[in-house]
């Protein structure tokens, strides 16, 4: 499966826009739809967008930032469909991605989420979605917010 253009859209109001780089809050620097610059990123000052080397001093353009996205959601939406052994609906899997693209590959495999997606315990989902509201080890009311936005979507309100 891939993310929906309607997952996109919320995904993209959840982690927000941003053509310049900035501090994520917890010390990340980031850039665009969410992207955590990567060292080699960070020295080199580009980010590889499509194969290219792009350079994010002066900001990327809506076009770049959106084709970063792009090149971003494979690695989740790959990471859901090879972990994932059970049958998904579209809002499902959109909320599953929106989770994994927030708190990591590492940290979805280690998730309750996923256990409890592969026993087919749905019903369990809200709450071991509900678990990651820190950052930085401290609770974050904007992460808060945004795993009910995700329970949300897994419940096909939105």
């Amino acid at each position: 499966m891939q993310m929906s253009e309607h997952g996109c859209g919320l995904l993209t109001q959840w982690e927000g826009f941003e053509t310049k780089a900035y501090d994520d809050g917890v010390g990340v620097l980031t850039i665009g739809v969410g992207h955590a610059l990567t060292p080699a990123e960070k020295s080199s000052g580009t980010v590889n967008i499509g194969g290219t080397a792009v350079p994010y001093a002066q900001g990327l353009t809506l076009a770049q930032v959106q084709a970063l996205l792009a090149s971003d959601l494979p690695a989740y939406e790959n990471t859901l469909n090879d972990s994932i052994a059970v049958d998904l609906n579209q809002n499902q899997f959109d909320a599953l991605v929106s989770f994994c693209f927030n708190i990591g590959i590492a940290g979805f495999h280690g998730s309750s989420a996923l256990k409890d997606v592969n026993n087919s315990a749905f019903d369990e989902v809200p709450d071991d979605l509900r678990k990651w509201n820190k950052a930085g080890g401290v609770f974050n009311q904007g992460l808060a917010n945004r795993r009910e936005n995700e329970i949300k979507l897994w419940l096909g309100q939105i």
